[in-house]
């Protein structure tokens, strides 16, 4: 399960790229009952997601002409520029090159396949998960899943397990050691639209998905696809913010909470 005792691979943060992070921060406010804290003058528009006292996520401005609104999901690496060589090695590319944050490092990539990632060196990361109104699964859309887990499980020593879903084969992730059940995160899934639908979907616990949705439209955002069932797994609506950044919301199964 996803938490907050992070080790290599792990989802370790999660930020918006947004046009608008005013619009952002009200929308999420809304949404999940966050609130926003900016970095400051110096931060350039950086700033953090907190649900009461604790950092759940952050939000930074778009200034790339062309730039589309997206969650970004950073990986914890004990190597961030060994992570770089591994990626830029099995095929994938680097868009923002290894950088030192005080005691911490990050970089941002491409896989192979188009699908945009991070990885984050740090002793520090979200605060909370896999609770109401926080981050509780990251999903990977792709071409090609089995490729993918190649390019991943280099990188990460990920493990996978497959599992049939109602009309698609899903693979299920966890880390390199440990229980599977118990270090499972993420799952990845077939993609078969457009290349633009290639990308890694953050998941938001919440109490009530279909209540979630409703939020969601009347503070300006789309219901992408609206809330149902998934047998063993709980209640899913995918959604998107006023600038069109697409997440999903579970409320999930109590045998899988």
């Amino acid at each position: 399960m996803l938490g907050t005792r992070f080790r290599t691979g792990s989802p370790v943060w999660i930020d918006l790229g947004s046009p608008d992070t005013a619009t952002a921060a009200a929308f999420y406010s809304a949404v999940f009952g966050w609130t926003y804290e900016p970095a400051g003058p110096e931060g350039g528009g950086y700033g953090v997601f907190r649900k009461g006292d604790r950092t759940v996520g952050a939000v930074g401005r778009l200034t790339e002409p062309g730039a589309r609104s997206a969650w970004m999901t950073y990986f914890r690496s004990d190597d961030v520029e060994a992570t770089a060589r591994a990626v830029v090695a099995a095929g994938g590319t680097v868009r923002a090159e290894p950088m030192s944050m005080g005691d911490s490092s990050m970089a941002q990539f491409t896989d192979p396949q188009g699908a945009q990632f991070a990885v984050l060196r740090s002793d520090q990361g979200l605060e909370r998960a896999a609770e109401d109104d926080t981050l509780l699964w990251v999903e990977l859309h792709t071409e090609d899943p089995e490729a993918a887990i190649h390019f991943y499980s280099g990188l990460f020593g990920w493990r996978s397990e497959v599992m049939q879903a109602p009309g698609m084969t899903y693979r299920v992730l966890s880390l390199a050691e440990g229980d599977r059940q118990q270090t499972a995160f993420g799952g990845v899934a077939e993609h078969r639209g457009e290349p633009e639908g290639v990308r890694w979907v953050p998941y938001f616990a919440v109490a009530d998905a279909d209540a979630s949705a409703d939020l969601v439209r009347s503070h300006g955002g789309t219901v992408v696809m609206p809330a149902s069932d998934v047998p063993e797994v709980g209640r899913i609506a995918w959604l998107a913010d006023p600038s069109e950044a697409l997440f999903a919301v579970l409320k999930p199964n109590p045998r899988q909470a």
